[in-house]
């Protein structure tokens, strides 16, 4: 197996570098930051989340959009239970995305 492959950038477009903390969550409407650098975007321009018309995420408010440093928070939807979500960061040019994972108890 060639193992030089593992250094190469990810392709343009999808360079930038998403995180979300605390993951994994264990409380419904948990509070999360989310934070990341676009990776040679233009800055933040906006967090998505899930699939399918189902956000995992809410209440979504950009804190710091430049390109090289990012933050948000946002609040986990009411009625997630456990799983995992994507969370997406949009960065003028180019996309990072991520797993959440949901642990939470009844």
């Amino acid at each position: 197996m060639d193992d030089s492959r593992h250094d190469e950038m990810p392709p343009k477009g999808a360079r930038a570098v998403v995180r979300v903390s605390p993951n994994p969550t264990t409380e419904r409407r948990q509070r999360v930051t989310i934070t990341g650098d676009c990776g040679g975007g233009t800055g933040l321009r906006a967090i998505t989340s899930g699939v399918g018309g189902r956000p995992v995420l809410e209440d979504i408010t950009i804190v710091e959009a430049g390109p090289d440093r990012f933050e948000a928070t946002a609040r986990l939807r009411e009625g997630l239970g456990n799983g995992v979500g994507p969370v997406f960061a949009h960065c003028g040019g180019e996309v990072g995305v991520t797993l959440l994972v949901t642990h939470v108890s009844d």
